[in-house]
């Protein structure tokens, strides 16, 4: 690919589901002259629950039809594929990929004043550890508390991100967890930031919110800089391609409530066939 065809080449975004359009819109907010490919795991969500075999496996499949639409560089979308799969990806494929962890840890160690940081996130996310042994590489004296928030993803993919129901969710998780000193909090799921109003209004301003899905829009806008692969064409209009594994409509009636712009349709893939 010459250096033309890869800066007018489409950044590729996957996650299991609908969450990792939370990083899509980061991206077309912060990197607007980029073209997105976008490949949601629908038929086989949620990865919280699975094993880490398996997420490599499927990771592995996405990632190889992302390569089917030339893609110059990819964002792995999603907390758990992200702590589980990165490593073992980036090993066998040679276009650039980053995740949301080291992004996201990143910011944390440098928002914290009190060297006390909180993560929320899915049961495997949590259980990877991998947030905390991220900010403790960066920075060994910040202590990371992490609690697995399992119904927030649920609330915000049935439309309850209003109601009472998830306020009541978010007291039970994070009472707990509001005064245990923290000054950071790590959003470690992508759907949480559907929800980042009504947590930041439960934890109150002196806890600060770090959202990996913006510090991975600015990971990669530096990644593509950097390897001059940036789209600096003239054309204004960005095209956005959705594919998902099942349930397309409901995936696409979803995009539509968090993307910047109208998502018209959405194609399925068999994505075992990769």
């Amino acid at each position: 690919m010459d250096i033309e065809s890869k800066k007018t080449a489409p950044i590729g975004v996957f996650d299991s589901g609908v969450g990792g359009l939370t990083v899509a819109r980061e991206i077309a907010i912060q990197l607007p002259k980029e073209n997105i490919v976008y490949f949601g795991d629908t038929a086989r969500v949620p990865y919280g629950s699975k094993s880490k075999d398996t997420i490599i496996r499927f990771s592995e499949q996405i990632i190889r039809f992302l390569s089917t639409k030339h893609v110059k560089a990819i964002v792995i979308a999603c907390n758990t594929a992200s702590a589980l799969a990165l490593e073992a990806v980036r090993d066998k494929f040679e276009v650039p990929i980053i995740g949301v962890v080291v992004p996201g840890a990143r910011a944390a160690v440098t928002t914290t004043e009190r060297l006390k940081v909180g993560v929320i996130g899915t049961e495997a996310t949590v259980k990877s550890g991998m947030y905390t042994k991220n900010i403790q590489k960066m920075n060994p004296e910040i202590t990371v508390i992490e609690k697995a928030c399992p119904l927030f993803v649920p609330l915000v993919e049935e439309g309850f991100r209003e109601h009472h129901i998830t306020a009541e969710a978010i007291d039970y998780y994070l009472k707990s967890m509001k005064n245990t000193g923290i000054d950071a909090m790590i959003l470690g799921c992508t759907h949480y930031p559907l929800l980042r109003t009504q947590i930041q209004e439960y934890l109150g301003e002196k806890i600060k919110i770090v959202n990996p899905a913006y510090e991975a829009a600015m990971d990669l806008k530096q990644l593509l800089e950097h390897a001059d692969m940036a789209n600096t064409g003239e054309d204004l209009c960005s095209k956005y391609e959705f594919y998902v594994s099942d349930a397309a409509e409901k995936f696409r009636q979803f995009a539509n409530s968090v993307m910047p712009f109208d998502v018209p349709r959405t194609n399925i893939v068999n994505i075992e066939e990769y």
